[in-house]
């Protein structure tokens, strides 16, 4: 194959999501011409995308030695300094990528995420400008554009101005993504009905023995990344970020094809081999730690599977106001496919499956089995909430764990700048200005009902 077709194909796998095959792609590449720019280039964003970011900046150094005019070599240098939370140095380099290509809306886009923007702030008046030539972007480019002005807008409290831009950015994405509302409810649905009291009760205590992980699910948006990096503060803990083996394992068949629907052919033998071998694979990313914390917040749809495969494991529920979560859902622009949150309606649905769902792994679950954090009630009173989460997982508390935000550690998330910070009130309440933009948001949410669910 010629380097054209390694790169090609490379690239198809890091679409997939498949990032460790991809990077083996660049990286054979790499073993052949050292100094080849679009395999180096390449794997520093797939080392980004797997949360390594500081070989992915050491890359974009030497990408920087080798031609310092690049501006692509800034800004994916600039992504791996935020997740690496050297966040004045990644403000740096993603002005100077924009020095560099003015013109790039992916440019301003990253740096919108990491920074608040004031009242004059010339980084709004370039964002501005460049709204004015929306016509001749891509859609990829106008739906950036216009997530980037909704946050500065946001930021300086121009309400209005936001929610249009927050509006046109999820209007253009939708139309970009491919999302199945009917299969997505249908799959939540589907793990209620497989994972019965009676089938609890059948495999109870049938899975792996290991205390090791540590699961904080909830929805997007909702705090999780904020208890993680309280939890991965503590000397004996290790935050894994966002891994998703337990779902790799699932698309691998470990539990029948048609899991969930396999539940009743599956022994005891099934969920204590598929816990293995997450178990081995996360045990492999920090070997000393007590404690490793599994961060993917849609974890709550495996809740069941959990608990079965994993009976020590520790899980933590983050849940937030529906209309804060929603609209926080609504202003982000995701790199995972969360595809539901595109559109008010198709989110409070999405929302109340997930309360739903929350409710009944509760009734079926044995009492102490999911402790339940509420993020306002986590900024309201750090200390003792804090203390309640590290006793909930079985280590002894430590101080470290109040200062969450000097921890040096990796966050791939968008909470990446924000979880940099002391606790801050901001994010409380944080749908009450756009309430009049929300009764299609409220009416899918089902008011009162849906709070009940949790």
């Amino acid at each position: 194959m010629s380097l054209a077709d390694d790169l090609m194909t490379g690239k198809r796998y890091f679409d997939a999501g498949q990032y460790e095959a991809a990077l083996y792609w660049f990286e054979r590449i790499l073993a052949q011409r050292p100094d080849q720019p679009d395999a180096m280039l390449a794997a520093a964003i797939t080392l980004n995308a797997m949360g390594r970011a500081a070989d992915a900046l050491t890359m974009c150094a030497k990408l920087q030695y080798i031609d310092s005019r690049k501006p692509e070599y800034h800004h994916v240098a600039g992504e791996a300094l935020q997740q690496l939370g050297r966040i004045a140095e990644a403000r740096s380099a993603f002005e100077r990528a924009i020095a560099l290509a003015p013109a790039t809306v992916h440019y301003h886009y990253g740096l919108s995420k990491l920074v608040r923007f004031g009242s004059g702030d010339p980084h709004l008046a370039a964002l501005v400008e460049l709204e004015k030539g929306i016509d001749r972007l891509t859609d990829f480019e106008k739906c950036e554009l216009h997530f980037a002005l909704g946050k500065a807008f946001d930021d300086i409290g121009r309400v209005d101005d936001a929610f249009r831009h927050f509006a046109a950015g999820n209007a253009v994405r939708r139309r970009q993504v491919q999302y199945d509302e009917a299969m997505s409810r249908g799959l939540l649905r589907a793990m209620a009905d497989a994972f019965t009291p009676d089938a609890i009760a059948a495999f109870e205590g049938a899975g792996n023995p290991s205390d090791l992980p540590v699961f904080v699910i909830g929805m997007p948006r909702s705090g999780t990344t904020l208890v993680e990096q309280i939890l991965a503060s503590h000397p004996q803990a290790f935050g894994a970020g966002e891994p998703m083996y337990l779902h790799q394992l699932l698309a691998q068949g470990h539990l029948g094809a048609d899991f969930p629907d396999s539940m009743p052919r599956l022994k005891p033998d099934d969920f204590r081999r598929f816990a293995g071998f997450y178990v081995t694979r996360l045990k492999a990313l920090a070997p000393e730690a007590m404690r490793i914390i599994d961060k993917l917040p849609t974890n709550f749809v495996i809740t069941g599977l959990i608990h079965l495969a994993l009976p020590r494991a520790r899980i933590i529920h983050v849940k937030r106001d529906p209309l804060d979560t929603c609209l926080s859902c609504f202003s982000n622009l995701f790199s995972q496919q969360i595809d539901y949150s595109y559109d008010l309606g198709e989110l409070g649905r999405y929302y109340r499956g997930y309360a739903a769902l929350m409710a009944h792994w509760h009734r079926v679950l044995p009492p102490g089995t999911i402790l339940d954090v509420t993020y306002e009630k986590l900024i309201a009173n750090f200390e003792s909430e804090a203390r309640r989460i590290v006793a909930h997982i079985g280590l002894e508390w430590d101080p470290a764990c109040l200062a969450f935000h000097r921890t040096k550690r990796v966050v791939h998330t968008l909470s990446a700048a924000q979880v940099r910070e002391p606790i801050y009130t901001r994010a409380v309440g944080r749908a009450a200005p756009y309430a009049g933009y929300l009764e299609p948001l409220r009416k899918a949410l089902g008011g009162e009902e849906c709070l009940s669910m949790l």
